[in-house]
């Protein structure tokens, strides 16, 4: 493959990617009840998720590229099972906060590799595109790392309590 037809399947998966972010993050907001710190967080980077799924929609038409559909699909598909998943741990606000956690850093270093791909084929609206989506999720996994020790405070306090669920 040419280094363009390699950036363009990578902008595709990024597509995708996020489909499945928006996926996963709305599942986890709508489960969310005793957290609500964590609840507007997730809602805020909801709505960046779908501003940053327009980006890559521009940078796509831009290039005159497809996005996968069978992608998409198996994104969501994945989202779906992590959510569903996660319904039946005890834990369940605990391993969505690390989970995400982890997600924000996988798109943090796919988007810094688009970078470079893009800055290798000369494409330097894309490198500003995947520049400001990368420094987004820096943000929120930042706020994660951040948060994650009061969320699980939060979550043990809870779960210490007689007949007070903890676990969302």
């Amino acid at each position: 493959m040419t280094p363009e037809e390699n950036y363009h399947d990578w902008l595709r998966d990024a597509h995708a990617m996020e489909q499945q972010a928006e996926s996963m993050l709305s599942k986890m907001a709508g489960r969310l009840e005793h957290y609500p710190e964590l609840e507007t967080r997730i809602k805020q980077h909801i709505d960046e998720t779908k501003q940053q799924q327009v980006w890559l929609n521009e940078l796509l038409d831009r290039h005159g590229i497809d996005n996968s559909s069978f992608k998409d699909v198996m994104g969501k598909a994945s989202a779906f099972g992590q959510a569903v998943g996660g319904m039946f741990t005890s834990d369940e606000v605990v391993k969505g906060a690390i989970s995400g956690y982890v997600f924000e850093n996988f798109e943090i270093a796919s988007y810094t590799s688009l970078i470079g791909a893009a800055e290798q084929v000369g494409d330097a609206e894309g490198v500003r595109i995947l520049t400001q989506i990368r420094e987004q999720e820096i943000a929120m996994a930042e706020w994660l790392y951040q948060h994650l020790p009061n969320v699980t405070q939060q979550f043990l306090l809870r779960s210490a309590e007689p007949g007070v669920e903890a676990k969302k």
